[in-house]
């Protein structure tokens, strides 16, 4: 038992979900002497959600979920200075940008593939699929009349700016590969909300990069000298700081030694070490909020705290509060997810003509896999590739119905991924993995949405605060950060 049903622990807090969210949450917690007392509740058997690298019985990792992270921006270099701080620097395993898989990316479209400028030459020759120099966008953009608009679909964004086909060919399926969306949904402010703004206040992209360029360069010295200190002080207690390191040896992107998955065991066996209690197979059946704290009902019985994190996909936690707060829970209904199919395949060899991360393929060929990503080329294996099918997403019931069978996912991955890379033996093992409402889609009106659930906590004074993939991004940096400010928020 966890606490005694029906009595308040002073200055206890619970954190409801054991993803890398609420993991985080806990960690950056307990940085705060007054918010230790810390019982974090998962409803499955194991901690680390989305995060799962399962090792074949020849050493062979999969990963169901993500595999490499991005050290660029100030999430990144959080991402790192957490994984410096959970000793896991050594078990780090950079690819810099110029590695083959940091090069090379892939399209495939009109039933063959097609290799991505990856330099400032080739952005003007002209690269199949497109019919022109890439350059030529930037042209478009100039002579495209500028839209008042508060949000619209990037597909919208990018077709009236740049052109339909960089529209189709490139930031279609570049939606598929991060969130496994359909552009003509996803808002603009997903990916593209300094490019939308430069329109909306300069007339086009161009103007208002220029625009924000010159600010930069008359503000530059002023803004390092300060930006540097506060760094300095905040996230680097050495020189030799693994997000020092990325920059200096140009990392594109990092994965561990062993999975993903280590960053969410080294976070649980951290937290555990100091005092957090992790209730694994505590499924929480509803939550009600008064007399300044929270009462939360788990596997039957209630237990009051005084504040509660909730790392719950949207949907989940609006079915928790939609008794007490219908309007809330109408808002974070509002947020969709979708589902991903991810095969894991093995093959005998070196089966791939073209070393690179992968190729993702564009929604208008109406194929039933998103992308293939070629895990063997990020880490090399002497006897065998090893690739990663994704399939489904914003596609997943027209594609394959409500309840495919795991059979069916592997013969279509199978099919599929053979003909388009031109393999002819079938693979020497594989892993089936249906992640169900695994991604949140940031359809038009996302940003103002969140604000609004924002507002609404805050208005009603709840003890709540709001962690993971629902809000503030997708990606692993991003959800991580937001556990990081979900505790901070319980700060004062």
């Amino acid at each position: 038992m966890l606490l005694e049903p029906g009595c308040l622990m002073s200055g206890k807090t619970a954190i409801l979900g054991g993803g890398v969210s609420g993991l985080s949450a806990a960690y950056y917690l307990l940085e705060n002497s007054k918010l230790r007392n810390i019982t974090l509740i998962e409803a499955s058997e194991r901690t680390g959600g989305w995060l799962r690298s399962k090792v074949s019985s020849n050493g062979i990792i999969f990963e169901e979920g993500p595999r490499t992270v991005r050290p660029q921006g100030p999430a990144g270099s959080n991402t790192l200075h957490l994984i410096d701080r959970l000793k896991l620097t050594e078990k780090i395993i950079p690819i810099s940008l110029s590695h083959p898989a940091a090069k090379n990316r892939m399209i495939y479209a009109e039933n063959k593939l097609h290799k991505l400028p990856n330099s400032l030459l080739g952005m003007f020759r002209t690269n199949s699929p497109f019919d022109r120099p890439l350059i030529g966008c930037l042209m478009n953009d100039l002579r495209a009349p500028k839209l008042i608009k508060d949000d619209e679909t990037i597909y919208s964004f990018v077709e009236r700016r740049l052109g339909k086909d960089v529209a189709d060919y490139l930031i279609s399926p570049m939606i598929c590969g991060i969130c496994a969306g359909d552009a003509r949904q996803i808002s603009v402010k997903f990916l593209m909300t300094a490019l939308f703004e430069h329109e909306q206040n300069h007339g086009s992209i161009v103007k208002g990069f220029m625009a924000s360029r010159l600010q930069s360069f008359l503000s530059f010295s002023q803004k390092t000298v300060k930006n540097s200190f506060i760094f300095s002080r905040e996230h680097s207690d050495s020189r030799f700081s693994s997000h020092r390191l990325a920059g200096k040896e140009k990392w594109s992107m990092w994965t561990l030694r062993g999975g993903l998955e280590q960053l969410s065991i080294a976070l649980a066996n951290d937290i555990k070490s100091r005092g957090v209690v992790i209730g694994l197979n505590i499924r929480c059946q509803g939550i009600t909020f008064a007399d300044g704290g929270v009462e939360l009902e788990l596997n039957g019985k209630k237990y009051k705290f005084a504040r509660v994190i909730s790392s719950l996909s949207a949907k989940h936690l609006a079915d928790l509060v939609q008794r007490q707060h219908p309007k809330l829970a109408a808002e974070l209904l509002a947020i969709p997810y979708v589902t991903v199919a991810v095969i894991n395949l093995v093959f005998a060899g070196n089966v791939l003509e073209q070393e690179a991360f992968g190729f993702l393929v564009a929604p208008k060929e109406q194929s039933p896999i998103l992308g293939v990503i070629y895990d063997s080329c990020i880490l090399p294996r002497k006897d065998t590739t090893v690739l990663t099918v994704m399939m489904g997403g914003a596609w997943f019931t027209s594609n394959f119905g409500d309840h495919p069978t795991k059979e069916h996912l592997l013969s279509v991955a199978i099919q599929h991924t053979k003909k388009i890379l031109n393999i002819e033996a079938g693979p020497l093992s594989y892993n089936v993995a249906i992640l169900k409402d695994c991604i949140p889609q940031y359809v038009v009106g996302h940003q103002d949405r969140i604000k609004r659930i924002e507002d609404y906590v805050g208005k009603h004074k709840l003890p709540l605060s709001l962690c993971g993939s629902a809000y503030k991004g997708v990606g692993l940096n991003d959800v991580i950060l937001s556990g990081q400010q979900a505790a901070s928020a319980f700060y004062q």
